[in-house]
């Protein structure tokens, strides 16, 4: 069955949105987006994190069917940055591991969960401290690119990590009004390396992290 009338109402229509598109001053119109990937708009200063748009997803495999996703937000922390010496940032920035979120409320009561009869808790138990990650080098890599590497503190445990990250824009936030920098960046974690053992290898002990920041300029 065909519908030739709705056919030829169409053809025309697609055409004439075509013309609004490429019409001259359409595209000027448009509002601008306020981040660029654009490393002239970076400033030396020191920088705070948004903690309403600054995140840390994790990722781990569940029994060998399936990954598991879960979050952390309200990331506090500062970045000292001047573009002309990127090797000499610093970055400092503490993760409410208390305000894990998972989309299963019974997995985050484990999480958080004491121990059975006062022995060790299976993962953070009640109450845990906060995870700090400390910088202790940055080296650049390519145009946008870093590697940073540092100290993750998590569950009592230190241990060194690398993460890969790529600046992703810059610009004045629109809300704030403040100068905005963000971030990606990715590294993998042993969690059984930071005293978090239970169900390895069942649940994977590999963990992928993947941050995304934005850092507003004090």
């Amino acid at each position: 069955m065909t519908f030739p009338i709705k056919l030829r109402h169409a053809l025309p229509l697609a055409g004439g949105l075509a013309l609004v598109l490429a019409a001259p001053g359409f595209a000027d119109d448009a509002p601008a987006i306020p981040g660029q990937v654009d490393v002239s708009r970076v400033t030396a200063g020191t920088y705070a994190t948004d903690p309403g748009h600054t995140l840390v997803s994790w990722r781990l495999n569940h029994f060998g069917f399936n990954d598991y996703f879960g979050l952390f937000g309200d990331i506090e922390g500062t970045l000292q940055l001047d573009p002309a010496n990127p090797e000499a940032a610093n970055i400092d920035v503490t993760i409410p591991i208390a305000d894990v979120t998972v989309a299963s409320a019974g997995l985050k009561d484990h999480l958080l969960r004491a121990g059975k009869d006062g022995g060790e808790p299976d993962f953070f138990g009640p109450n845990p401290d906060a995870a700090r990650f400390v910088s202790t080098s940055v080296t650049r890599s390519g145009e946008t690119g870093a590697t940073i590497v540092g100290d993750l503190t998590m569950n009592g445990v230190t241990r060194p990590v690398t993460i890969a990250a790529e600046f992703t824009g810059a610009g004045a936030n629109p809300m704030s009004k403040k100068e905005t920098i963000g971030f990606e960046g990715t590294t993998t974690i042993n969690r059984s390396e930071f005293g978090l053992s239970t169900f390895v290898p069942m649940v994977s002990d590999e963990v992928e992290l993947t941050i995304s920041a934005a850092f507003e300029k004090q």
